[in-house]
Parts: structure tokens; C-alpha cells; sequence
């Protein structure tokens, strides 16, 4: 590899590029950049190069691309198609525990295929971000094994729109990748079971050997098969605006992994403490004000403090 050619990722997202307006008991922010891929790439750019893949428009505005690019996010998969990016409005509400969708425009994201360059079809870490279960299944065929026979580590997310309409898809996700990440109330859908433990345990019998169970504010569950672990958030006293604080937390999960090299449901488990801290910045601000400003020396500090509050 000579001086001037790029980094391949060591980890791979697929996922949404957006352009939200957003409302919080806080205030509003509107056309501010947002998506699944986009929390989950700068997240874990605190930790390991990554390559996004996924559609903007047009109207995409520059500052946005040049904000990526700025963390060492290879956009080589960041397609550009005519007409206007995906759109999202929502509003929260009380205690922001769940947005109330006002408006949702796929435009050029109607129409998306993706499409992995060699490198990134290699990765050693893939994320499937919240997309159609056709389109996961789409990524997962165009992978490639990784350079040097690497252990890969695939891991998918999803919500409540495909558990109740494309529930078989779905489930032949869960059968190809090593992980699922779900909200609970996800979980429970998913499972068909009331439960919270019994619905994790539940959806190893469909393929994954771990399922993460996010539970907003109060944390997250890790079920595997050889050992299960409970971790709180980070303890905040000031939440601005909760959008992407699942993809942050899949990010800074995704990218420690990444950055260990190791994938084993103890590591898991240790990299959940970074996927809680990056969501933590993440809701601090709108958009990604806080989450683009924060270095990994800023990442470790919050990391030690939270090791410090879950240790008697």
C-alpha cells in the first residue's frame, strides 16, 4: 500500500444519511444532519476507520459531507443521487423516552441499492444499520472474507416497521449475522414473548450468538450464550435531544470492538461501556454538535467514571 492510498475500514456501516427536524422540550433544530449510519460512523470514528455506505441528494449540504470526511470516514460508498436526501421531522415529548413521528420522506433513499467496494466488502467488522431486511440481506451476500483471514464480526439492527411487516426477512437476517442490537420493546415484538429475558433469550434461538436489548436511560442488557451481562447509561442530568443515541451506542460499541480486534462476549460486553459513553455526548446536543467535537481522550475520561459508578 503506498503513502497516498487510502486506509481500508476496519469497519463497515450501512445505514441511513439524513436531514432531520427535530423538536425537544429543549428546543428545535431543523435540517440538521442525522441517520442511522451518520450517528453510528462518527461514534465509532472515535475508534477505528470506517466506511459508510449509503444515498444523499442533491441538496446535501457540503459542510455536512466535509464534517465526515473530517473524522476519517471513508466515503467512497456515499452515494450522491439525483433528487433530495431522506427526510425525518420528529417530536418528543415529557421524558424523551420515545419520538412521535411528524413526517417522513425516503426520496432518493426509495430507490437505493447498495452497492460495497471491494475493501469494504472485506471488512472484518460490518454493521447493519436500521434498513429493510432486503437490503441487509442485500450486504450480507456481497461480503467478501476479510484480508489475512481475519475473524469477522457482523451485527444488524432493526425496529418495530419491519418486525410487523417483513418478519420473515427479518428472521433470515437473525440466521446470517453474529449480533442484534433491539430497543425492548423491539425485543418483545420480535420474540412474541412479554418477558424482557425471555424474548433475549428467545432471539438466540434464531441465529445470533448475542442480542443487545437498549433501554434507553436506564441501559442495556447483553444476552449471549455463555453468559449474560446489565449495564445503566452513563448518568446524565441534562438530555437535549435523544435522536441517534441507539446508533451512538452502536458506534462507540462497534468501533471499540473494531479497535480490539476481539469479539468474544466478554469483549462485547467491555465494549458496551464505550457505546454507552458515545450516546451520552450524542444526546447531550442536537444532531451531532457534541458527538463531532468529542476525542478520545474525552471518551476515556467518561469511560473510567462510568467503570467508577458500576464498581462497589
Amino acid at each position: 500500500m503506498t503513502a497516498s492510498t487510502p486506509r481500508p475500514p476496519q469497519l463497515t456501516v450501512v445505514g441511513t444519511v439524513a436531514l432531520d427536524d427535530v423538536a425537544t422540550p429543549a428546543g428545535t433544530a431543523n435540517a440538521v444532519l442525522g441517520g442511522s449510519a451518520t450517528y453510528f460512523s462518527v461514534a465509532a470514528s472515535l475508534f477505528t476507520r470506517v466506511g459508510l455506505v449509503g444515498v444523499v441528494g442533491e441538496d446535501f449540504p457540503r459542510p455536512y459531507r466535509e464534517l465526515l470526511a473530517s473524522r476519517d470516514i471513508d466515503l467512497t460508498c456515499l452515494e450522491v443521487a439525483a433528487g433530495r436526501t431522506f427526510h425525518w421531522a420528529g417530536r418528543y415529548d415529557g421524558a424523551m423516552n420515545a419520538a412521535t413521528t411528524l413526517q417522513t420522506d425516503l426520496n432518493v433513499l426509495a430507490t437505493f441499492s447498495p452497492s460495497l467496494a471491494p475493501p469494504h466488502r472485506k471488512s472484518p467488522f460490518v454493521f447493519l444499520a436500521n434498513t429493510a431486511p432486503a437490503i441487509q440481506l442485500a450486504v450480507l451476500a456481497q461480503l467478501a472474507p476479510p484480508e489475512g483471514g481475519a475473524p469477522r464480526l457482523v451485527v444488524a439492527d432493526t425496529m418495530n416497521l419491519w418486525i410487523d411487516t417483513a418478519r420473515d426477512g427479518l428472521l433470515a437476517v437473525l440466521g446470517k449475522v453474529d449480533g442484534l442490537l433491539v430497543n425492548d420493546e423491539e425485543a418483545r415484538s420480535l420474540a412474541r414473548e412479554r418477558n424482557l429475558i425471555a424474548a433475549g433469550r428467545k432471539l438466540l434461538s434464531h441465529g445470533p450468538r448475542f442480542v443487545i436489548v437498549k433501554k434507553g436511560e436506564h441501559g442495556a442488557f447483553l444476552f449471549g450464550r455463555d453468559r449474560s451481562y446489565a449495564l445503566p447509561a452513563y448518568p446524565l442530568e441534562d438530555v437535549r435531544d435523544p435522536t441517534g443515541a441507539g446508533d451512538s451506542f452502536a458506534g462507540g460499541l462497534m468501533g471499540a470492538l473494531a479497535a480490539a480486534g476481539r469479539t468474544s462476549t466478554a469483549d462485547v460486553a467491555r465494549a458496551m461501556l464505550y457505546g454507552a459513553v458515545t450516546a451520552s455526548f450524542a444526546v447531550s446536543t442536537f444532531s451531532l454538535d457534541a458527538l463531532a467535537a468529542v476525542r478520545r481522550a474525552d471518551v476515556e475520561a467518561r469511560a473510567e467514571e462510568l467503570r467508577r459508578f458500576v464498581t462497589l
